[in-house]
């Protein structure tokens, strides 16, 4: 459905985020005839773009949805919710890719990964002289885009691919792992809503990972010319961990980690899909994201490391191999989501790494650990999991907040608690 089809239309919304509420801007600016006459709120918002006008309900109220002839919904609220059962779902990013057919776009998800690489893609296309946009779950809501022509490197995530129809014209996809099982239900579920970004209308170019078996065995749009990377004859990763291909090599990358490096070479390559010049020299000047694999303090041979974008088992491994002749003391744990820490405590115990586990799921990440005969205890909250780092740590060691879990259960968001770490890292 694209936006402009909703004009003469009633109008149900569930929740109040970023994109819901670009979503009613652009209706109330763009669509005299469309109504917001529903809008489910779980939570009291500050939102009267939304709630002027409409009737607003809570979960236990969204029958009322059924009185609608559309329901756009936030991102976080799952399709596979009883209340939405037998209804019309969308949401303002898929009803802006369908306005523009998914051209001139660039679609952009992974598992983990996709806020770097869509951030180096963009960043590659700027310096290329070419006019381009950074949107979605990274950069401006995808409706603010609307009347711009410009080039589009847009973040997907799977709650955005799960009813998403239409897809970009350049498909990239990075990697798929076990995650957000609340959401989906199950981990099949998670990556067939994930994987299915390649098999949308309006694709018309796959760029895929050639290390992940998941990502190449994916079905996609037949007619679709595919680009890969991560192994040669494509930009791929070396032995010594630069980014390669033919006798071009870089070397000097602006990312820690192997995996960024991988990052580096799906952003190479989908520039070079779209059909813009591929300047290398221009990640000379690229800044990596916040609380990503972020130094925050060094002082007294010890580097502290904010990685708390981490909220799954593999982005926390790769964490912890990007730093390969470090001492690693690791602090990990957060939000309940059925992450499965057996893979991720042994390669902990084989780095002989300190794990410090916080509340919730800390407990199973020390007991994973314990089991591959590690060092792991486990720390009532983030102070004290600080306050145990400093204790323990040498020169040399490397501090790292990598939870492998959200940050829910404590703190606003992973930004918060990333923050919090700097802060009491930084306190003597």
């Amino acid at each position: 459905m694209r936006f402009s089809a909703l004009d003469g239309l009633t109008i149900g919304v569930w929740g109040a985020g970023l994109e819901t509420r670009s979503f009613a801007r652009h209706v109330a600016a763009q669509l005299p005839r469309a109504r917001i006459a529903v809008v489910v709120l779980e939570e009291p918002a500050d939102a009267p773009e939304l709630t002027d006008g409409a009737r607003v309900v809570d979960a236990s109220g969204a029958d009322a949805l059924r009185g609608c002839d559309v329901v756009v919904r936030s991102p976080g609220v799952s399709i596979y919710r009883p209340e939405l059962r037998g209804l019309r779902t969308t949401t303002p990013t898929a009803l802006w890719m369908a306005e523009r057919e998914g051209r001139r776009v660039i679609g952009v998800t992974a598992t983990k990964g996709k806020s770097t690489t869509s951030k180096l893609i963009a960043h590659l296309i700027a310096r290329a002289g070419v006019e381009v946009r950074l949107g979605g779950n990274i950069g401006a809501p995808a409706l603010d885009l609307l009347d711009d022509d410009a080039l589009a490197v847009i973040e997907l995530s799977s709650y955005q691919i799960a009813d998403l129809a239409t897809g970009p014209e350049t498909a990239v996809v990075s990697n798929v792992y076990a995650e957000h099982v609340n959401w989906h239900g199950s981990v099949e579920a998670y990556r067939r809503d994930k994987l299915r970004l390649l098999t949308l209308d309006g694709v018309r170019r796959c760029v895929l990972n050639a290390t992940s078996e998941a990502v190449m065995a994916a079905p996609r749009v037949p007619e679709a010319e595919a680009f890969t990377f991560g192994a040669a004859p494509g930009w791929h990763v070396t032995e010594e961990g630069a980014v390669a291909r033919g006798d071009v090599v870089v070397s000097e990358l602006p990312l820690i980690g192997r995996h960024n490096a991988l990052n580096v070479c799906g952003a190479f390559t989908a520039v070079e899909a779209a059909g813009v010049p591929l300047e290398i020299d221009a990640l000379k000047d690229f800044v990596g994201l916040d609380h990503r694999l972020q130094i925050v303090h060094e002082a007294d041979g010890v580097r502290w490391v904010d990685d708390s974008i981490s909220t799954e088992p593999e982005a926390a491994k790769f964490a912890v191999e990007s730093f390969p002749d470090a001492q690693v003391v690791l602090i990990g744990g957060g939000f309940e989501r059925s992450q499965d820490y057996t893979e991720l405590g042994t390669v902990l115990a084989a780095r002989g790494a300190r794990v410090l586990g916080l509340p919730d799921t800390g407990s199973r990440l020390v007991d994973a650990v314990r089991a591959a005969d590690g060092e792991a205890e486990l720390v009532p909250d983030l102070p004290a999991a600080v306050a145990a780092a400093r204790a323990a740590a040498q020169p040399g060691t490397v501090v790292l907040l990598s939870p492998a879990a959200p940050s829910f259960n404590t703190h606003k968001n992973f930004a918060a608690r990333g923050d919090h770490f700097a802060e009491l890292a930084r306190a003597r």
